[in-house]
């Protein structure tokens, strides 16, 4: 059994969701028969070891530093000895390639996608365009810089000649529906925009899909899960319907004819190769019936791993348990070294 170094918090802003995240994963993996530590990033940056036995987990122990080139990882005099790292680590400065970046240049292994992956994911417009290169149906989008609100009126005409209303805004580099607005009108759309440009340089605007929502699980192989999906009773898939309130739900194996399933899993399984995916993700679709079938929308390369959350309870449904899925990805991690 490994030492596993589990990396929870992080300094984007879905903090929250990372360390209610950690608390499942360091669970599983002590299922497992894993000794795991678990190590949190605060807000600053700071790396800080964590009391297992508070719920959840928070950032705020020992302070913990990581020697470079060696990658020895010690707190005051002690050193802590770990074969592999678990980053549960979502948005920029975790999920983004550069915590990867970090682990890769000490030659430590670690769960998850590699750097380019993941940098590539994180930022949607970037992917979506390598999507459409690879022939994979998807959203209709448009993208938004700092630079563009200088005129403000010509970018609402542009975004609207492009993706129609109502749309989605959102920031570029989150996920967990983080600084998301859905827009009915132009002076929404350009509020929307500013309040997501509040995140980062660059904003993309969505079309709205009217279809279901369904998601595939994804591990190397690739492997790819029954598909899920977001049952909404009302509203749209914000932060509060995805984690604190019953507004959704997420139902799987999904309800789909077996043309669709496989049609959903052969997608997905192409996404996770066309961005160069190693170890895990997740791929959202939506499904216009009666129209244009399945729309790509995004790739996750760290999902959510709160008891909630599709990615477990996808591969649950295709028989693997949530301790088997953490001691997997484990495995996939130490096969690479």
């Amino acid at each position: 059994m490994a030492r596993v170094l589990l990396l929870f918090g992080g300094r984007s802003a879905e903090h929250e969701v990372s360390c209610v995240s950690a608390v499942a994963v360091h669970q599983a993996l002590e299922t497992a028969g894993h000794q795991v530590i678990p190590l949190g990033i605060d807000k600053t940056g700071g790396w800080w070891l964590a009391d297992p036995e508070r719920r959840p987990f928070v950032a705020d122990g020992r302070s913990v530093q990581l020697r470079l080139p060696r990658g020895v990882l010690s707190s005051g005099p002690d050193e802590l000895g770990f074969d592999v790292v678990f980053p549960v680590l979502h948005g920029p400065y975790g999920e983004d390639g550069t915590v990867q970046g970090l682990l890769e240049l000490v030659g430590v292994p670690y769960v998850g996608c590699p750097v380019l992956s993941s940098a590539v994911a994180m930022d949607k417009d970037v992917a979506k365009r390598l999507f459409v290169q690879a022939g994979l149906p998807t959203v209709d989008w448009s993208v938004v810089r700092h630079s563009d609100m200088a005129d403000t009126a010509s970018t609402v005409d542009r975004v609207v000649g492009e993706v129609g209303l109502p749309a989605f805004v959102k920031p570029v580099e989150l996920g967990s529906s983080v600084g998301v607005s859905r827009v009915e009108t132009e002076a929404e759309l350009k509020e929307g925009i500013e309040v997501a440009l509040g995140y980062g340089p660059k904003v993309i605007v969505e079309e709205e899909v009217v279809g279901r929502e369904i998601e595939v699980a994804v591990l190397d192989g690739p492997r790819v899960s029954e598909p899920g999906e977001v049952v909404l009773e009302s509203g749209w898939y914000d932060y509060g319907a995805k984690y604190h309130d019953d507004t959704s739900r997420f139902v799987a194996p999904a309800v789909l004819a077996s043309a669709l399933v496989s049609q959903a899993r052969v997608l997905a399984a192409r996404a996770f190769e066309v961005l160069e995916c190693r170890g895990l993700a997740r791929v959202d679709f939506f499904l216009e019936e009666g129209g244009r079938g399945f729309l790509l929308n995004e790739l996750n390369t760290m999902p959510g791993f709160t008891p909630i959350s599709g990615f477990p309870k996808m591969w649950e449904a295709s028989g693997l348990s949530y301790a088997g899925l953490c001691d997997e990805l484990i495995r996939l991690a130490l096969s690479r070294v």
